[in-house]
């Protein structure tokens, strides 16, 4: 466990490390200029040079490459050129937001989900089940931002009765983990089905079925106990996703998470942030993936963590 936690731990550092690498490459890459989209509107050529010098914007791409990687293992990411803080800690102040809604969307995924996907597969094949398909089906069909108008329209201004941005109350959190959670809904309820519909006709059920076992065990003991691990493994997967920020609704409904924070840095052209946010949401998706591996021998002993069972 030890050797594997440690392997596992180096091959986490060194995906971030590259995957911050290759953000730094593409964005310095990408149209645009951060000194014009900072120095607003007719700057001279005056204005422009001293921006690019004044955020080490005139070096060459080598340089600022070899300054950013001194300054990240110091732990500075740079300051934000929109917000002129330091952009590591503006991306913080962001984090508990898209994790709050996360949780909760993730939170509502698994608790509707997965009993939606076990009914399904002891109907397998039947017209109740069929219409559980169209609707999942067209869950998993309709975009993030139609969902989340479609909602704001009718809860926020047709009938009033939920915020229609911010987070200024827990009601503000209940549009943005709907419109999130519809998705995942759908994707997981329809890949517990298929598993659950293969457990349920394995030998094993089979054998247990005729010992006399009752339904309620053979769905939840025998099937949903051998279908947990990719069950789990989608759970997280979404979840880690999640945490990337969900741009779209987060704009849709002015949450002021990591989506929305991407968005205003890609706009201004802010590369410090955008290798901040980058910088956080990949430790946060590499530790929810490490994780879930470590939870895999808990919930079948036949997995043994680092060598075959």
């Amino acid at each position: 466990m030890t050797r594997y936690l440690i392997r596992r731990l180096g091959q986490s550092v060194l995906t971030v490390f590259l995957t911050l690498s290759t953000v730094f490459v593409l964005v310095r890459m990408a149209p645009g200029d951060p000194a014009a989209a900072l120095a607003g509107p007719n700057p001279s050529t005056a204005d422009l040079a001293r921006i690019r010098e004044q955020f080490g914007l005139d070096r060459g791409l080598l340089t600022q490459y070899g300054l950013f990687l001194r300054d990240l293992f110091t732990g500075d990411l740079g300051t934000s050129y929109s917000f002129h803080a330091p952009a590591l800690d503006v991306v913080l102040d962001r984090v508990p937001y898209t994790i709050t809604v996360s949780l909760s969307a993730i939170a509502l995924t698994t608790v509707v989900a997965v009993p939606l996907g076990v009914w399904m597969a002891r109907r397998a094949d039947t017209k109740r089940e069929l219409g559980a398909n169209v609707l999942t089906i067209a869950g998993q069909s309709m975009p993030d931002f139609w969902i989340g108008v479609m909602l704001l329209t009718l809860f926020a201004v047709a009938v009033p009765v939920l915020p229609a941005s911010g987070f200024t109350t827990w009601g503000g959190l209940v549009l943005p983990t709907v419109t999130v959670a519809i998705l995942q809904m759908a994707l997981i309820s329809r890949l517990v089905r298929r598993e659950m519909v293969a457990a349920l006709a394995s030998p094993y059920v089979t054998v247990a079925r005729s010992r006399g076992v009752s339904t309620r065990v053979l769905t939840w003991r025998y099937a949903m106990g051998n279908s947990a691990i990719p069950v789990l493994t989608a759970l997280g997967t979404r979840f880690a996703a999640m945490l990337n920020g969900v741009v779209v609704v987060e704009v849709v409904f002015g949450w002021p998470g990591v989506g929305s924070l991407v968005v205003r840095a890609l706009e201004t052209r802010d590369y410090p942030l955008i290798q901040a946010t980058v910088l956080v949401t990949a430790a946060l998706a590499v530790l929810v993936q490490l994780l879930i591996d470590l939870a895999y021998p808990l919930l079948d002993p036949r997995v043994r963590l680092g060598k075959a069972a």
